[in-house]
């Protein structure tokens, strides 16, 4: 597993959302876009770090930042994730997992001694021209929605 370094090209890709509409990386250009990766919808951990990035939604559009959450959900799950946790940004369906493999946050995982591949719970910010502007790895669920929030704050007080 090889994650996506800080100033590299971040790759394009369309997956459908939770409505079943495609979105597009490069329809966002222009703003700053929040991909957070995340192993399953209405799970614990997951549905805490959805929740927290609920909260603060509005302060991240306020600061052009577009949130996108990926998962390998079928759309249909995530339609019930955003219906039950009123999430208020949009959930991408990476079913074949090729979007995470390309942002290299695919690989092997183990859970309560068993050893499978699965999504690694990682978060990119991307910049308005496409290039990972930072790379969030280090943050618990809980404090996620901070840790983005305070680094786009100061990276705006900073421009």
């Amino acid at each position: 597993m090889q994650p996506l370094q800080v100033g590299t090209q971040a790759p394009d890709f369309s997956l459908s959302d939770q409505d079943g509409n495609q979105v597009s990386l490069s329809s966002l250009r222009g703003k700053k876009v929040l991909i957070y990766f995340y192993p399953k919808a209405m799970t614990p951990g997951c549905t805490t770090q959805a929740c927290g990035l609920r909260d603060v939604n509005a302060e991240l559009a306020a600061l052009n930042v577009v949130v996108l959450g990926i998962s390998p959900d079928p759309a249909k799950r995530l339609k019930k994730f955003e219906e039950r946790d009123n999430l208020n940004f949009r959930l991408l369906a990476d079913e074949d997992h090729a979007v995470a493999d390309a942002f290299g946050v695919w690989g092997p995982k183990k859970f309560m001694g068993k050893e499978y591949d699965g999504i690694h719970r990682l978060s990119f910010l991307i910049d308005e021209e496409g290039k990972v502007a930072h790379r969030f790895d280090k943050f618990k669920t809980s404090d996620h929605h901070q840790v983005v929030l305070s680094l786009i704050k100061g990276q705006s007080a900073g421009a």
